[in-house]
C-alpha cells in the first residue's frame, strides 16, 4: 500500500509543479488558465501514455483475469521480471494498477473494473479501425472458419437449462480469482486428461481471457477431433463479468 501511496504521490506532485511553473508570471485569466488546462490534459494523456506499449496492453488484459505475482506476469509475457517491474511502476503512476505484499511478494491487480473497460474499449477500436488487425490476428489465432461461438445471452439461457457443459481452459490460478458461474476448470495444458470425464453425447462451449485467447480455439479444435460438439464463447470471461452475469468463486476441476 505505501508503494502504490508513493507513486500517485508522484503523479500529483508533477502535475501541481507543472501548474505552478507554467502559471508564474501569466495573467489571471488568460495564460494562467491555458497552463492550467494544459496540465489537466496532459494529466489525461499520462493515461493512454501508461498503455502506449504492447506489453502494458497484455499486463492489462492479463490482469483483467484476476491479480497476480510480478513473476508470474512477466513469464506471461515473455519479460524479465526487472523489465515488467518497469511497466507495473509506469502503470502504477497513471493509476492503472494497484498492489498488494504477502511476505516478500508483491501482487498487482487493476485498480478498478474502469480500468478492465478501459483496455477493452482500446482493443475493440483498434480492431475496428486500425489497417491490417484483423490480418494480424488470423497470424496469431490461425483461421477460424472451423470454430463455431456462441453468444453470451445464448449461453447463459442454455447454462440455466442444464444444456451445455462449460470449460474455462484458462490457467487454473484464472479461474481461482473468479469465473463463470458453473463453469469447469480445464486449462488448456491439461485439456487431454480431462477428457475422458465429459459425457460423450455432451455439448461442450470452451472460454479464455477474450476474443483474442487462442486457448478457447485450441480447446473446441481438440475436442472436435474427439467426436465432441464444441463451441466456443464469443468473447471471455471478463465480458461476461462486465455484462453482469452470474460469475462464481472457484468450485471443481473437470475430473472430479
Amino acid at each position: 500500500m505505501f508503494e502504490e501511496w508513493a507513486l500517485r504521490r508522484e503523479f500529483v506532485k508533477r502535475s501541481n509543479e507543472y501548474l505552478t511553473n507554467h502559471s508564474r508570471g501569466s495573467d489571471y485569466g488568460g495564460m494562467a488558465d491555458r497552463a492550467a488546462k494544459d496540465a489537466l490534459f496532459d494529466a489525461f494523456a499520462e493515461v493512454a501514455k501508461a498503455l502506449a506499449s504492447g506489453r502494458r496492453a497484455e499486463i492489462a488484459d492479463l490482469l483483467a483475469q484476476g491479480e497476480r505475482p510480478v513473476e508470474e506476469i512477466a513469464t506471461e509475457i515473455g519479460q524479465s521480471v526487472a523489465n515488467t517491474s518497469h511497466h507495473l511502476r509506469a502503470m502504477a503512476r497513471a493509476g492503472l494498477v494497484a498492489t498488494r505484499r504477502d511476505g516478500t511478494r508483491i501482487f498487482y491487480r487493476l485498480a478498478s473494473g474502469r480500468v478492465g473497460e478501459l483496455w477493452a474499449a482500446m482493443r475493440d477500436v483498434a480492431a475496428e479501425h486500425v489497417a491490417g488487425l484483423e490480418h494480424l490476428a488470423r497470424a496469431y489465432l490461425g483461421e477460424r472458419d472451423g470454430i463455431e461461438v456462441v453468444s453470451r445471452a445464448e449461453l447463459a439461457a442454455r447454462l440455466e437449462r442444464g444444456e451445455v457443459v462449460l470449460l474455462d481452459v484458462r490457467p487454473s490460478a484464472e479461474f481461482e480469482a473468479g469465473h463463470i458461474t458453473g463453469a469447469r476448470s480445464a486449462p488448456i495444458a491439461e485439456l487431454r486428461r480431462h477428457l475422458r470425464a465429459l459425457p460423450p453425447d455432451a455439448e461442450v462451449v470452451a472460454y479464455c481471457r477474450g476474443p483474442y485467447c487462442v486457448y478457447a480455439d485450441e480447446a473446441v479444435r481438440e475436442l472436435a477431433s474427439r467426436g465432441f460438439r464444441a463451441r466456443r464463447l464469443i468473447d471471455g470471461f471478463p465480458e461476461w463479468k462486465r455484462a453482469g452475469l452470474p460469475v462464481a468463486a472457484p468450485t471443481a476441476a473437470v475430473g472430479s
